[in-house]
C-alpha cells in the first residue's frame, strides 16, 4: 500500500512537471542550435524524419493554444515512457518459485 501511494505521488507529479512547468522552459535553443547558429552551420542542419510526427518539437499536432500543446505533449510523453518502462519492467521482473509453479500448471493445462 505504501509503494502505491508513492508512485502514485510520483506520477501526479511528473504529470505536472511535463504538463504545467515544462511552459515556463526556455524558449532559448539549445547547446548544440545555440553553438550551429554562432559558428555559422545552423543553415546546413536537415529536418529530422521525425519532424511530422504528432510531438515534434514538443508541440501537439492539431492543437493551436501553444501552452495547451506543449503541456499535452509533455503529458503524453510522460505517460508513453511510464507505459513502456512499465512493460519493460513488468516483462523482465523476477518470479517467486510460487508465481512460476502456477505459471507452468497453467502452460501445461493450455497444452
Amino acid at each position: 500500500m505504501r509503494n502505491r501511494r508513492f508512485f502514485a505521488a510520483f506520477l501526479l507529479v511528473a504529470l505536472l512537471v511535463a504538463g504545467v512547468a515544462s511552459y515556463y522552459a526556455s524558449s532559448h535553443p539549445d547547446g548544440l542550435e545555440y553553438v550551429a547558429g554562432k559558428t555559422g552551420f545552423l543553415d546546413s542542419a536537415e529536418d529530422s524524419p521525425t519532424a511530422d510526427s504528432p510531438l515534434a518539437d514538443y508541440q501537439t499536432s492539431g492543437v493551436d493554444n501553444e501552452r495547451l500543446s506543449g503541456g499535452l505533449a509533455g503529458v503524453v510523453g510522460v505517460l508513453l515512457v511510464l507505459g513502456i518502462a512499465g512493460g519493460l519492467a513488468w516483462g523482465v521482473r523476477r518470479r517467486t518459485p510460487a508465481e512460476e509453479t502456477v505459471a507452468d500448471d497453467k502452460d501445461e493445462a493450455t497444452v
